[in-house]
């Protein structure tokens, strides 16, 4: 028997998606207008699903609509790459640990999958590296099994991509992307071996030299806290020594 074949995406699906890969890649740079009726014609859609993809980017916190239904890319703010530092600096070492604590095989199988060819983001990365990016790192949160954490980091991760191609407007340093990719896998490592502690640690030095950090000193933010993690778990030396960090 023939499965069923998917629901094709709506028009409103589509445009919410080209719009937001156009935000997210920086093809609409922030504080820009979007003309709503040369868009729907470059879609192909009437102005009715896209006024609908806007009103769902709006509550992601990427478009402002006004009363008169003009539309316009969120600008970046300092406060609010400094908030969406302090809460990522938090929550994605309690995913790491928690994810060390509850994968599964499948989750395993899919942050292996995940980190296959992952590189660090390099100046002006194009979609497909933010995707990739995203993937790996939600493939850590999502076997962490709290519902309301993943929600909630996927909140922040929708709104973080546009601060992270701030921060890459300077090249890294080729020893800045390799410190990057020793980090992912050392997060990989930890995560399969059920080591907590380790994940937790790891993934909390990862976000202090975050690309979110450095945009919020881009922005002009007060200096974002990098003191010790809260939960006080230093990266083991044998970790360290394997020359990971």
């Amino acid at each position: 028997m023939t499965p069923p074949a998917a629901p094709l995406p709506t028009k409103s699906e589509l445009a919410y998606h080209s719009v937001r890969e156009k935000i997210l890649s920086g093809e609409f740079e922030p504080g820009s207008v979007i003309n709503q009726a040369p868009l729907a014609r470059a879609l192909g859609v009437s102005t009715t699903p896209l006024r609908e993809a806007l009103r769902r980017l709006k509550a992601e916190g990427l478009v402002e609509l006004d009363a008169h239904r003009d539309a316009r890319v969120t600008e970046l703010r300092a406060e609010e790459a400094r908030d969406l530092f302090e809460m990522r600096r938090s929550l994605d070492p309690l995913a790491a640990s928690l994810a060390a604590q509850r994968r599964t095989k499948a989750d395993i199988a899919e942050i292996r999958e995940a980190a296959e060819g992952l590189e660090a983001l390099p100046g002006d990365p194009d979609y497909a590296h933010l995707l990739h990016h995203r993937r790996f790192h939600r493939a850590i949160y999502l076997a962490s099994h709290n519902d309301l954490l993943i929600e909630t980091l996927d909140g922040l991760w929708d709104k973080a991509d546009r601060y992270r191609r701030l921060a890459l407007e300077v090249e890294p340093s080729p020893q800045a992307m390799a410190e990057k990719v020793r980090e992912h896998q050392m997060l990989v490592d930890a995560v399969i071996a059920g080591e907590s502690d380790t994940a937790a640690a790891v993934m909390h030095e990862h976000i202090n030299t975050s690309l979110g950090a450095q945009a919020a000193g881009h922005l002009k933010t007060p200096k974002p806290d990098l003191s010790p993690n809260p939960r006080g778990t230093p990266i083991p030396d044998r970790v360290r020594s394997e020359g990971h960090l």
